[in-house]
């Protein structure tokens, strides 16, 4: 008997021991079919492991950092015997970086992980944009994703004021402005985020958000999360079969491969290289922290956010966009991806017979790219019209080409072979079925008139 048999009939027999004891069967998530052991599966899994980490480093990292604007007695950098005119603040995170016992990794992969966690919600969001894992009956599913998407981002905006650099202050007060400058919504929007109109005001309200309401949006929508998939499953391959089952049948579940402990293991392994490849990281390249806010040293200091928010930061450089049609364009695009199950409603998962939102998914794609490295390059400098058209438009135009041409071949190779189906059925040659045919529809009638 090899070890890999030997190794999964002895775990298979102590877990079998534990369910027995614990009737863990009756709480643990559904199993899954064998197909679904790739990465590529588990990019959810993987944003999950992302967010646990960044809850566990965040409360580490609030047994030292001060939420306060008023400077302190703390030397924080400079000479012994000087009292310090830096921030509470930023002196905390000073304190945190060259005083705690690997303050600084601490700090730089709670940074490096929450830049991660964003990261993989943008690849998880596209994976299942791509594979169509929107479509019914996963609409909700799909919703309460988008707002999840929402809400990290939202962690990483209030996040970035917190060590109370001049960067992020400056970066901080361009998004509020944006906004504040919302027609109806940003007036009511004032109050609950500037609080009394103070710099302490503003802090305070960014660190309530930061570690107590966003993380309780962020768990509460997780929960639903994964409760709507365990109600529906994992969203079987994608097909250009329209009448493929969206769901796997009980029986089929019980085929599946358990949770415990087999796919436990399979993301634990996961998750453990992420945690070391995240600590790596922050251990070669550390973060160093800018200068505090009221630096007279930081007045060349350029305003920045943070790389996920760059591309809105470019986009008011245009010529012509103004902050308010800056952030209308920004909703427009999250209320297209909120009810895209609602838009895209053929029933047909394969990218290739959807190649409308596949164009709109790439190009945005390219165009967010674009948009992020060209406002890391130039910050702040203003973008005249055909600029923009001669740097933008190609991205649309090539993209359209693309995949119109993918698509006239995949149409003429895939009628073809259904063709040749349909001759197989009825045992005689007919001319090739219009592109305006359903070709499922065709190799069903051939079959029935079989």
């Amino acid at each position: 008997m090899s070890f890999t048999s030997w190794y999964n009939r002895t775990l298979n027999q102590i877990w079998g021991f534990v369910e027995d004891r614990t009737s863990m069967r009756k709480w643990a998530l559904r199993p899954q079919p064998q197909f679904t052991f790739k990465p590529s599966y588990w990019t959810g899994g993987f944003v999950v492991t992302a967010f646990l980490y960044q809850v566990v480093s965040g409360m580490l990292l609030l047994l030292y950092y001060q939420p306060s604007t008023n400077t302190t007695l703390t030397a924080c950098g400079q000479p012994v015997g000087t009292q310090s005119i830096a921030p509470a603040a930023w002196c905390s995170t000073y304190y945190i970086i060259h005083s705690v016992p690997m303050g600084q990794l601490l700090l730089s992969s709670h940074l490096y992980g929450a830049y991660a966690m964003i990261f993989l919600m943008f690849v998880h969001f596209f994976r299942g944009y791509y594979l169509g894992v929107y479509k019914a009956p996963r609409e909700f599913s799909w919703m309460v994703g988008t707002l999840l998407l929402v809400m990290t981002l939202g962690m990483g905006f209030t996040g970035y004021l917190l060590p109370y650099t001049q960067i992020s202050y400056n970066a901080t007060n361009v998004g509020l402005v944006l906004a504040l400058r919302l027609p109806t919504v940003g007036p009511l929007l004032g109050p609950f985020i500037l609080a009394d109109g103070t710099s302490q005001g503003l802090l305070s309200r960014m660190f309530d958000a930061h570690v107590l309401l966003l993380p309780l949006a962020l768990g509460a929508l997780l929960y639903a999360h994964i409760a709507l998939f365990e109600s529906h499953g994992i969203a079987p391959q994608a097909t250009s079969d329209p009448l493929q089952r969206r769901r796997f049948t009980e029986k089929e579940d019980k085929q599946g491969v358990p949770f415990m402990p087999h796919i436990f293991w399979y993301i634990t392994k996961w998750g453990l290289l992420y945690v070391g490849l995240l600590l790596g990281i922050a251990a070669l390249w550390p973060w160093n922290l800018p200068t505090y806010v009221g630096n007279l040293a930081a007045a060349g200091v350029v305003t920045e956010p943070d790389w996920y928010f760059l591309w809105l930061f470019k986009l008011v450089d245009f010529a012509g966009v103004t902050p308010v049609l800056a952030i209308g364009i920004t909703n427009v695009l999250l209320l297209y991806v909120l009810f895209l199950p609602f838009l895209d409603r053929t029933k047909r998962t394969h990218p290739r017979d959807r190649p409308l939102f596949i164009w709109l998914a790439t190009s945005l794609v390219g165009f967010f790219i674009l948009m992020t490295v060209w406002g890391g390059e130039t910050p702040g400098q203003q973008i005249a019209l055909m600029s923009i058209v001669y740097t933008i438009g190609p991205i649309f135009a090539v993209n359209a080409v693309v995949t119109g041409l993918f698509y006239w071949r995949y149409r003429r190779s895939y009628l073809r072979r259904l063709q040749a189906r349909e001759s197989s059925f009825t045992g005689s040659y007919s001319p090739p079925t219009p592109l305006s045919i359903d070709p499922h529809r065709a190799v069903a009638e051939a079959k029935s008139g079989e």
